[in-house]
């Protein structure tokens, strides 16, 4: 399993961020090629407006399904907006986990 690690600080409209967050994660779940390969997460932390995104997916095929789609491409342009310049993402390989 592959994934990615996303944080940034965000201090804008909650609202506004929530909103494409869960248009996000609702349209990754309406695709059907990314049931049970891809699943994606989305944390605050701290009280300084910290976000962490996670990322998982089985293979490569399946990563470019997902970065082919219309909405995969607008949400990363809003993603790079609400972070400016505190956006850090690093790509990772799972080595070993729990079963859930």
């Amino acid at each position: 399993m592959f994934g990615i690690l996303i944080q940034y600080e965000y201090s804008g409209d909650e609202s506004e961020w929530r909103q494409a967050v869960d248009s996000f994660i609702a349209q990754i779940n309406a695709d059907d090629r990314l049931q049970g390969r891809f699943t994606y997460q989305v944390k605050t932390h701290g009280e300084d407006g910290g976000r962490i995104h996670v990322g998982h997916w089985d293979d490569e095929e399946t990563l470019a399904h997902l970065q082919s789609q219309p909405f995969f491409v607008e949400f990363s342009g809003k993603v790079q907006g609400f972070a400016g310049d505190s956006l850090k993402a690093t790509k990772f390989t799972n080595v070993t986990s729990t079963e859930n």
